[in-house]
């Protein structure tokens, strides 16, 4: 089997690349431009206006009137008689197509004006000198330098890594930020696993980084993605497919009486150019005229009352398409949550309490003060330029608005116990630690990872009181970090340690020990307050909700649990047991399967296809670029949600 970047070592993919760790030198940069061409994806032809104009005349209804017109106009100016019956049939065929052209063409503006573009610039190294350039100047090979704050513009291999922490929610669905290293993987590994990688659409939450750039433009996975989109073929929706039905029999039926009439007339002898114009009305007057205008004039009132509700449609038949809706397959990040961490948890010692019963007074009593001082001051959220807006790793900023909800400020914090220090967090310790200003002296705070802060903790606060940790105490809070995480909450534990001088070295391994264990806050990306009512409504209207999710499994389930998408009788899969599934195994299971995690974009794909080819009318909501080729080859399609990297709503 051939190897992927992620199975080579940093030598053999400076190698393979033809790179070093100096970079490129302009001129081969130049070369490879050149030769591979720039950093972006092909934007598939748009079609023209009269293109456009011209596609509202492809349904044989339509091209029987316009035939009808023609000879009812030339039989009319033959005789000398009047035109108005040809004209008033093509001014209604006329204003049906402008009609659709102009409703097109808006939605088409709406949505050209909700794209958002990447980082025009990004740093590199270029002849051992480190340069900003466009990003679509990349080239394989190119060594990138990346910090917190930046899109990832290629798909690269990680050489040097300083804590890095990327969202990746976009391309693998995955809600929480990924922790990267830079060591080795061994054999296929799928997308949401490689550690070792940085991949175009992604973005970085923490940390700084350098990596060597292995792919650029359509041969990123994102632009693999795209491809998927280019190759599949539009189909038609149920409306236009029941429309071109009628057509087809009302077609046949006025052809087959049509040609009897002319028959019957030559038989009796009577003049064929009478004959001719009676079977030329019937046909005009069978077919209705009306209906292709009165089916665009609904459709388009329908147009507006979703564009009222923050909805824009692409094309008119998508209105009809979402009412004949039995599946509604829909991604979990950003669609039925929120795409952003909050707190509903947290255990004081071995005392847990949920967030709606925490109060005010709770939040700002000396029990809990410790806790707060931990989660604001241990933590490297910034404020943005917009009032209330935060910045940073998503968990970090979930404590910061924990806080904000009660009136505690980490900004004010900042002040009084201004930080001298710091550990940052890193995936071996798995811990973050940090010296601050307290009293007259300093306190170092750490939070991480449940079994790094126990093995580190000499004492714990038990009941407002400081005790010494025993086995007992340390099996309770084990114990109540395990309930967390069955409700699929992300958990950090959070300790102490007063300092009386500052130490010489940060990095000592001694600094963090003998520390005092504070408590436990459990984090989740919640489901959208208007989730629950909307998929309680599907059931009512006979429709079968779907999750589809690159999360993992517990997560997908609680979360789907929470939501009623799963019940009794129904079961969960991941991407990897879809896979090892034949089509028609598939299919025998598909009516049972609620939930599906861990997936890739083929996957969902996969999954809204077989629901098709069973007779179903399916539609698909998502917020992330690999929700793309599903949106598309679903009878509907609908890209929903405001995310935090782009606000993105259309209909395809």
């Amino acid at each position: 089997m051939e190897k992927d970047m992620y199975n080579l070592s940093i030598e053999e993919v400076l190698k393979n690349t033809k790179s070093s760790s100096n970079g490129l030198t302009d001129n081969e940069a130049s070369k490879r431009l050149e030769e591979y061409g720039l950093n972006k994806l092909k934007e598939g032809k748009k079609k023209t206006i009269l293109g456009k104009f011209i596609d509202q005349f492809k349904n044989i209804m339509i091209i029987i009137l316009l035939i009808a017109a023609v000879v009812s106009g030339v039989v009319a100016y033959m005789e000398g008689e009047s035109l108005t019956d040809a004209i008033i049939i093509l001014v209604v065929v006329f204003l049906n197509a402008l009609m659709g052209v102009v409703q097109e063409s808006k939605a088409e503006k709406a949505i050209d004006s909700l794209k958002t573009m990447s980082l025009p610039f990004i740093k590199v190294k270029r002849n051992g000198i480190i340069k900003s350039i466009k990003t679509e100047e990349l080239v394989v090979g190119d060594i990138v330098l990346i910090e917190a704050g930046d899109f990832v513009p290629a798909d690269m291999r990680i050489i040097v890594n300083s804590s890095l922490r990327v969202e990746e929610a976009a391309l693998t669905g995955e809600s929480l930020p990924i922790d990267k290293e830079i060591d080795t993987l061994d054999g296929e590994v799928p997308l949401a696993e490689r550690k070792n990688m940085l991949y175009s659409g992604s973005s970085v939450v923490y940390g700084r980084g350098e990596g060597v750039v292995t792919a650029t433009g359509m041969n990123t996975e994102l632009g693999k993605i795209a491809t998927i989109l280019t190759d599949s073929k539009e189909e038609l929706t149920p409306l236009q497919k029941k429309m071109n039905e009628i057509s087809k029999t009302l077609s046949v039926i006025v052809v087959i009486i049509g040609i009897l009439m002319v028959l019957v007339g030559i038989i009796r002898d009577n003049p064929i150019l009478e004959v001719f114009m009676l079977a030329v009305s019937l046909a005009v007057a069978a077919i209705p005229e009306g209906l292709p205008a009165a089916i665009t004039i609904i459709l388009s009132i329908g147009v507006q009352k979703m564009a009222k509700e923050n909805s824009i449609v692409r094309k008119l038949s998508s209105v009809e398409a979402l009412g004949s809706t039995e599946v509604i397959c829909s991604d979990k990040t950003g669609t039925l949550t929120q795409n952003k961490m909050t707190v509903k948890e947290i255990c004081l010692g071995v005392q847990t309490k949920t967030i709606d019963s925490i109060t005010l007074s709770d939040a700002k009593s000396e029990k809990m003060a410790t806790l707060i001082h931990g989660m604001l001051l241990c933590n490297d959220t910034k404020y943005g330029e917009e009032q209330g807006t935060l910045l940073g790793d998503p968990t970090e900023t979930a404590l910061v608005a924990f806080a904000n909800k009660y009136d505690i400020e980490k900004s004010k914090y900042d002040i009084k116990h201004e930080r001298k220090d710091e550990i940052p967090f890193d995936s071996d310790r798995k811990m973050m630690s940090t010296i601050n200003e307290y009293k007259d002296a300093y306190r170092m705070y750490t939070k991480g990872a449940i079994e790094s802060i126990l093995d580190r903790c000499s004492h714990a606060v038990i009941n407002d009181s400081i005790v010494e940790m025993t086995e007992d105490i340390k099996k309770s809070i084990i114990e109540k970090n395990n309930e967390m995480s069955m409700k699929a909450l992300r958990v950090l534990a959070f300790a102490y340690k007063d300092v009386k001088e500052l130490p010489e070295e940060m990095k000592s391994a001694e600094l963090e020990r003998n520390m005092v264990y504070v408590g436990l806050v459990g984090m989740i990306d919640p489901p959208r307050p208007e989730a629950k009512d909307a998929v309680t409504k599907c059931f009512e209207a006979g429709m079968t909700p779907v999750m589809i999710t690159g999360d993992n499994k517990e997560t997908a389930v609680a979360i789907a649990t929470e939501l009623g998408i799963m019940k009794k009788g129904v079961i969960a899969v991941t991407g990897a047991e879809l896979d090892k599934m034949s089509d028609e195994e598939f299919e025998k299971k598909i009516d049972k399967i609620r939930v599906y995690a861990r997936v890739s974009p083929e996957n969902k794909l996969r999954i809204v296809k077989t629901w098709k080819k069973l007779g179903k009318t399916v539609a698909m909501t998502g917020d992330g670029v690999n929700d793309a080729p599903a949106l598309k080859n679903a009878d509907i399609g609908v890209g929903m949600g405001i995310t935090r990297y782009r606000s993105v709503k259309k209909c395809f």
